[in-house]
């Protein structure tokens, strides 16, 4: 019995024993926070390459300007959320991530709002459409995107024209050939071509009250108009000549409307 009690205890103190030197290790092999200062920042923006809207440097700036850069600065004083959240609100970020590394490195991953469209009307408005149809503002970004002209308000960018530019950037051919939508005082659409020294006439879009239907709508009428212009291009032009008209007019489904360059003169190809 004496032998049974003995054994307990010395399985307690070894149990004991075993359990303190496993807390000591994980406490003095443990570096301490409070004295652990950032050693380096690093900062990856993931679609750098394809959108230029933001760089490491601009938000290393921004991150020194508000007081947040960490560099240099006690690990456990970092808010990583008040980083990310401060990143947010720039209207070129999509989203933001900030933590920190037992090495003592702050990471921080950014992504950016992908344009799709800019827009420059005549009333003097000058700014980017993204993927979401939401309105970026304008900066020293430059891209092959193409750019919309004329008469357009906001809401009509963002409701009809941001369709069109979709629906363009969405065919392999058109979105290299199409550098220019402009929009006429009726809301009739113009096209201007990369190569070709014409003006494409594609008419009036359809117009719905229904948001859902809007994008499907647009979509249709565009693919109609341009897959016609296509066929034209291969089977009309590429013979008269890509420079022998000055205006290509595709409004109607039965016929293309045709101006001669040479003497202003209208031909109707059936």
């Amino acid at each position: 019995m004496r032998m049974n009690r003995g054994k307990i205890i010395l399985g307690t103190i070894d149990f004991m024993l075993a359990a303190y030197l496993a807390i000591a290790f994980v406490v003095f092999d443990k570096p301490d926070q409070e004295k652990q200062i950032c050693t380096q920042v690093n900062i990856n923006i993931a679609d750098e390459a394809t959108n230029g809207f933001i760089t490491a440097k601009e938000i290393k700036d921004r991150l020194k300007d508000s007081g947040l850069y960490p560099l240099g600065k006690p690990l456990y004083t970092v808010d990583t959320r008040t980083i990310e959240e401060m990143l947010k609100r720039s209207p070129f970020v999509q989203s933001a991530q900030c933590y920190k590394t037992q090495d003592g490195h702050v990471c921080v991953t950014l992504t950016q709002r992908m344009p799709t469209l800019r827009i420059k009307s005549i009333n003097g408005d000058d700014y980017y459409l993204d993927d979401n149809n939401s309105i970026m503002p304008n900066s020293h970004y430059t891209s092959d995107l193409i750019i919309a002209t004329g008469h357009i308000n906001k809401w009509f960018a963002r409701n009809y024209v941001a369709y069109v530019g979709e629906a363009l950037m969405a065919n392999d051919f058109w979105k290299n050939q199409i550098e220019q939508i402009n929009i006429l005082p009726d809301k009739g659409i113009e096209l201007v071509p990369r190569v070709g020294d014409q003006i494409i006439y594609i008419g009036q879009l359809p117009e719905t009250n229904r948001p859902d239907k809007r994008r499907q709508l647009v979509t249709d009428y565009i693919d109609r108009k341009m897959d016609r212009l296509e066929k034209f291009y291969k089977y009309g032009l590429s013979q008269a000549g890509w420079n022998k008209y000055s205006y290509i007019n595709v409004e109607f489904d039965n016929q293309i409307i045709c101006k001669k360059r040479q003497y202003e003169k209208t031909e109707e190809l059936n």
